[in-house]
């Protein structure tokens, strides 16, 4: 609504503009070297809600751009037709002052309407998207950047679908590959018949424990790099005594990744494997050889040059036949798009395989496949903790399990202290929603593009820029409007006046509440969810002081009591459905 109200002074404006240059410097060519008329905010409320600068039009009428700002405003307070708002002039600038009544009944009414879909927009509708995260290996359990990875692409699927857009999201599952059978050596050197049930813990830990074991063995005897090679060579080939541990020990990967998916919060609508799709990904790759795409070496590897796009080469298959990373992402596109003719596939990984997808997307094209260019790669960065980069072979990952496990810990604490058993019931579910909130959005508030660190302390705290914060303003919020609801007959017959909300706090909520749909579409263009995570904390900081300064409940009037509660009812609303594009379970009490 904000956007629809800046626009539409800008357009009035720039034609007021364009119809005082006719008449005082004979035509409104005069202003075509002058930029766009740009939108801003002006630095304080008492100074309007949007400012037009001057400066560029002043020079063609040769006069002071607070005098042009002076006539503007005089011309079109002239005018019958204008939006409801009043015009002013602060300095070089030509500013609105919307009028806060008329929105916020606007505001009131959409958001009554709407409830769970307000804010939702059409800026992709008909759009098929297909949005790729988490890729999980099977040969260890998931860690901190599979977190954030997973935090990224359930956010931007869910924003994409509030822009309008049909969305599929994928996982391809990597269980095939020299890393697998690294885990695969190790448990038939040092095993001995271990399982989850008898080790008393889950597969994937289980499996990640054998990973570290063969990193260790391998600085002892540099000889088990060949075996795993070999050992990968025999799994393409098909040997029977390899395929049963190769699917023994994916089951009890997949078991326990499935357990943190649950727990998370994190669900797809289809999985892909990497067994299923390199055989495909390999016979392109040998089409592509017969087409003069790919070349061959002495050796018998398959090789692509990549001058075309100022890089080097790129092997596509190994000298003994065997696929690589290219070659399954080749197959596994071609299928996917096979599956599901998508307009746009977005792949949430890390900025680390930046040059991967570059070449992958280019082989793509160069096959000849037109759906290459709707190919793009989110990369986001690296998250680290505060004393280091982890690392998976040497077993320093932040465990997926173990972190979430502590912040439930933490969250149970801080109930526990401040005696709030009785009042959020089911400790131990508020507490993992809790943790679910501090987790989700401490890693969402941060521009995917950019690197951070992680630190679990900071991200469960109940103050400040965090999850919980959030969600305790969510069950502040809540607690109020269910304390109305006993007395709400008192109040029958009264309603809804936006005049009554005359505070500038009320009027920036109310201009807060107007702009949600905005921001959902920044977010959802920009695959950005830090920009929904910004937001959330604007809105909570903004009540919090509104709520703390004037009374709601025991506003001075009835009308005014109405009112108040409406605007705290619509600031729960977008609330709840902001914490939905972000992960961040909503809670009725803390």
């Amino acid at each position: 609504m904000m956007q629809q109200i800046r626009n539409t002074w800008k357009e009035l404006v720039e034609k007021e503009l364009a119809i005082y240059a006719t008449e005082v410097l004979g035509t409104a060519e005069a202003l075509q070297g002058a930029p766009s008329l740009t939108v801003q905010k002006p630095p304080k409320p008492e100074l309007g809600d949007v400012a037009f600068p001057m400066f560029a039009y002043a020079k063609s009428f040769r006069m002071a751009p607070n005098k042009l700002a002076e006539i503007l405003r005089d011309r079109l307070s002239a005018k019958s037709d204008l939006p409801i708002g009043e015009l002013l002039v602060a300095g070089p600038y030509l500013n609105v002052r919307v009028d806060i009544a008329a929105l916020a009944t606007e505001v009131h009414q959409s958001v009554n309407r709407e409830g769970d879909a307000y804010g939702c927009g059409d800026i992709f509708a008909g759009k098929k998207i297909m949005v790729e995260f988490s890729c999980p290996n099977t040969n260890k359990p998931l860690h901190l950047g599979h977190l954030r990875n997973d935090a990224i692409g359930e956010s931007i699927s869910a924003i994409l679908k509030a822009n309008g857009a049909d969305v599929l999201k994928v996982n391809l599952i990597n269980n095939r590959g020299v890393h697998i059978c690294k885990s695969m050596l190790a448990y038939q050197k040092f095993g001995n018949g271990e399982t989850p049930e008898s080790a008393g813990i889950k597969g994937d830990h289980l499996v990640g424990k054998y990973y570290v074991k063969f990193a260790q063995w391998e600085k002892e005897d540099p000889g088990v790099t060949a075996m795993a090679q070999d050992m990968l060579k025999k799994w393409e080939e098909g040997d029977p005594e390899v395929l049963s541990l190769w699917t023994l020990m994916n089951g009890w990967t997949l078991d326990g990744v499935a357990e943190t998916y649950k727990n998370t919060g994190i669900s797809f609508d289809k999985y892909y494997y990497e067994s299923n799709t390199y055989m495909l990904g390999k016979d392109t790759v040998l089409q592509g050889v017969r087409k003069g795409v790919f070349y061959k070496e002495d050796d018998g590897s398959v090789w692509i040059d990549l001058a075309e796009i100022n890089l080097d080469k790129k092997v596509l298959l190994r000298k003994d036949g065997t696929s690589l990373y290219l070659t399954q992402d080749i197959g596994t596109a071609i299928s996917r798009h096979g599956d599901w003719p998508f307009d746009s596939l977005i792949y949430v990984v890390a900025s680390e395989q930046t040059y991967h997808f570059k070449v992958l997307f280019h082989v793509l094209e160069k096959l000849g496949y037109p759906w290459a260019s709707d190919l793009h790669h989110l990369a986001y960065g690296m998250v680290n903790l505060p004393e280091g980069k982890m690392k998976s072979r040497e077993g320093t990952v932040v465990d997926a399990d173990d972190l979430f496990e502590q912040l439930t810990l933490l969250a149970m604490s801080e109930i526990k202290e401040k005696e709030r058993e009785n009042a959020v019931g089911d400790v131990r579910a508020t507490s993992e929603a809790i943790a679910l909130g501090a987790l989700n959005y401490f890693l969402l508030q941060v521009n995917p593009m950019k690197d951070m660190v992680f630190n679990p302390s900071e991200s469960i705290s109940f103050s400040g820029n965090t999850g919980p914060y959030l969600q305790y303003m969510g069950a502040r919020i809540h607690s109020m409007i269910r304390k109305f609801s006993e007395v709400a007959k008192d109040y029958e017959g009264i309603a809804f006046d936006g005049s009554l909300l005359s505070l500038q706090e009320e009027r920036e909520l109310v201009k807060l509440i107007a702009g949600f749909g905005e921001v959902v579409q920044e977010a959802g263009r920009d695959l950005n969810p830090s920009a929904i995570a910004a937001y959330l904390y604007e809105l909570s900081r903004l009540f919090s002081k509104y709520y703390h300064d004037h009374p709601i409940l025991k506003a001075p009037s009835a009308p005014l009591v109405r009112a108040r509660v409406s605007l705290v009812s619509m600031v729960l609303q977008v609330l709840r459905n902001a914490y939905a594009l972000v992960g961040i379970p909503f809670l009725e009490s803390m």
